[in-house]
């Protein structure tokens, strides 16, 4: 097996400020080795959309397993940073479901981040990456931290390439894979084809779809009822009373969920941006959502249309036990707070809203139904990880629930207000 010198590479650890705040420091824990979780993942399970993976796989990047072993090589070397200390897997760490656990990632030199990581698991199936939609495909996802100031650091890609082709055992990996020396497009093309082993399915709710009825509990299968009917989970989550079609559970779309609008003057926001933010400059776009306040203003960065003012892609929510804290800005810690957000309608001062959310008079029986079946969509590979999670969730949501307000959801839908003259 191949070392490509990664010996004493993962020890280091990084304390710096926040990339908005300023004084702000943060304490990242060391590189994640590449354990059995890390692994490229079987086609063979349950649930698992064969002719659909076949078919996400892009023509001019086809999966080789020499590829794919280079690929993990890099996912998890922090020599891909400017000074060592970031790899892929500090904020895709495969023992945290390929997430890094924490409300917003943390880069180079300790500097915190606006977005939360999203799980690489089934991201082969996203019609776009990150949680604005900035980048079409894995290859372009994989790029943009590499470069970005305050996640890995190197001032463009060619820098990132000259440490890697600089170690003999990349040199000649390359030239096997590719016929030809390291370089940024080649290099970004192993990272994705890595990433596109990661499909994660064979749960406990892909084994009852299947037709074992025992597989889940009978308040998942309660919560399963109230997520296509009076919980509405299915508005967004590509389902239909028509069609309940629980393969990636997300339409690819950007929503307005109410998250962050109070904490953030949008509108003046917005503004700056049209005339500060090139929507075409990737890089820029990329600088703007991780590491400044225009990442609240989410889909807007790339569109400037007003009404994709804070509206952000729907994710997949196979997983989601597992893959916390939630939302974009990873502002809740539970299963529970995120039901209670959307059962209060929240985003009452919000002029942006999306139309689909309203209070939705869930009960807390209901509430404890959904939570059991958003749980039994987590993978076999995290089934313990999963077990713990609901455990130490559950415990914080009997004394804890901040987004709870009982009045609201069982009150009428309030108008939504209009959005500011110009």
């Amino acid at each position: 097996m191949l070392s490509f010198g990664l010996e004493g590479a993962r020890s280091q650890t990084r304390t710096t400020p926040d990339a908005t705040a300023g004084p702000a420091k943060a304490q990242p824990r060391p590189i994640p080795e590449a354990g059995p979780l890390a692994q490229p993942k079987s086609l063979a399970q349950v649930g698992l959309p064969v002719e659909l993976t076949r078919r996400v796989i892009c023509a001019d990047n086809p999966q080789t397993p020499e590829k794919i072993a280079l690929g993990e090589k890099l996912f998890f070397d922090g020599r891909l940073s400017a000074d060592g200390t970031i790899a892929c897997s500090t904020c895709h760490d495969p023992a945290l479901a390929f997430t890094d656990g924490k409300p917003t990632s943390i880069g180079i030199n300790g500097g915190v981040g606006q977005r939360n990581a999203p799980t690489i698991l089934n991201a082969l199936y996203n019609k776009t990456q990150f949680w604005d939609g900035r980048a079409k495909t894995l290859e372009d996802q994989a790029a943009l931290p590499i470069v970005n100031p305050i996640e890995m650091g190197p001032p463009n890609i060619e820098t990132a390439v000259a440490r890697i082709a600089a170690i003999e055992e990349y040199e000649q990996a390359f030239r096997r894979v590719f016929g030809r020396p390291p370089n940024g497009p080649d290099l970004v093309r192993t990272i994705a084809s890595y990433e596109r082993t990661q499909v994660s399915f064979d749960s406990p709710f892909d084994h009852f779809i299947a037709g074992d009825k025992n597989a889940i509990g009978d308040s998942a299968k309660r919560g399963w009822e109230l997520f296509n009917t009076k919980a509405r989970c299915n508005k967004c989550h590509a389902l239909s009373k028509e069609k309940r079609d629980a393969t990636t559970f997300t339409d690819n779309k950007f929503h307005n969920i109410g998250i962050g609008i109070l904490r953030h003057n949008v509108v003046a926001l917005a503004r700056q941006a049209e005339q500060l933010i090139e929507s075409g400059n990737t890089e820029a776009v990329d600088r703007a959502a991780v590491g400044t306040d225009f990442s609240a203003l989410g889909r807007f960065l790339i569109t400037k249309k007003e009404a994709d003012i804070a509206a952000f892609k729907t994710p997949d929510i196979r997983n989601i036990l597992v893959t916390g804290p939630y939302f974009h800005d990873g502002s809740m810690e539970t299963l529970w707070d995120i039901i209670d957000h959307y059962n209060k309608g929240d985003g009452l001062q919000d002029p942006y809203l999306d139309e689909d959310i309203q209070p939705l008079a869930l009960t807390e029986p209901e509430i404890d139904d959904l939570v059991a079946v958003l749980a039994s969509l987590t993978s076999s590979q995290y089934k313990e990880q999963g077990a713990k999670e609901l455990g130490r969730q559950r415990e914080i949501a009997r004394t804890n629930r901040p987004q709870r307000d009982t009045a609201r959801a069982f009150g009428p839908k309030p108008p939504r207000p209009a959005p500011p003259g110009p």
